[in-house]
């Protein structure tokens, strides 16, 4: 697969956020070391699979729980993604079962004590229309960086679709999207969590899959 990234974009975001006496550490949410199976999106294959109208995050990568949680406060200055390369039919299924073509964005989320399972949205990046990198892995730097809380979930938004999810992993992998309850096996009803200030329960849990984002986050010295 290969990689893209506005490099000199996003290296000047984090010049400008990083002073050069700053105690700031960078980190990368949700990077974590090689899986087995490789975390590779589906796409292609025959089995492929895509995220599609929900906003989700990842609950565990085997023994590792919670990879898309803010260690600290800070701000995320950029978002990455892996994506698959789905083939013309496969392009041609998805924009007209899924509600067009692929986009995708991040989602802060913050856990509420109240009901179970339940998460407020802090703050969202805009959405980023995805086709044109197919097959890559695209960091996209933002314009404004979003504040958050240790705690705080970087998820991953998507009205549409994207293919973005790696498969063949045991139970021990997991993620959770904003679907309700009775709908965890269906795409056909708009679920992605998009109202800011507005919790919603994440009730839906997906085994044995990968979401292919992650994020940059410098911490508040």
């Amino acid at each position: 697969m290969r990689s893209i990234s506005q490099a000199l974009l996003g290296g000047l975001v984090l010049a400008l956020a990083l002073p050069a006496a700053s105690t700031a550490q960078l980190t990368e949410v949700g990077v974590i070391p090689a899986t087995t199976p490789p975390t590779v999106p589906s796409c292609p294959t025959p089995s492929c699979l895509a995220v599609s109208r929900t906003t989700g995050f990842q609950v565990k990568v085997e023994s590792m729980r919670s990879p898309l949680a803010a260690p600290r406060d800070g701000v995320v200055v950029a978002w990455t993604i892996s994506l698959g390369k789905p083939n013309a039919t496969q392009i041609k299924f998805f924009n007209a079962n899924e509600g067009g073509p692929a986009s995708a964005g991040i989602a802060i989320l913050r856990p509420q004590r109240k009901p179970h399972l339940s998460y407020k949205l802090i703050a969202q990046s805009p959405l980023v229309q995805l086709q044109s990198y197919f097959g890559m892995t695209a960091q996209f730097p933002l314009a404004t960086t979003i504040p958050v809380k240790k705690g705080d979930i970087v998820a991953l938004s998507v009205p549409s679709w994207a293919p973005a999810l790696a498969l063949g992993f045991s139970n021990a992998t997991s993620w959770r999207a904003s679907r309700p309850k009775k709908q965890c096996s269906t795409t056909g009803t708009q679920t992605a969590h998009t109202q800011i200030g507005v919790a919603v329960q994440y009730t839906c849990l997906y085994t044995t899959a990968r979401l292919t984002y992650s994020a940059t986050l410098i911490s508040t010295p």
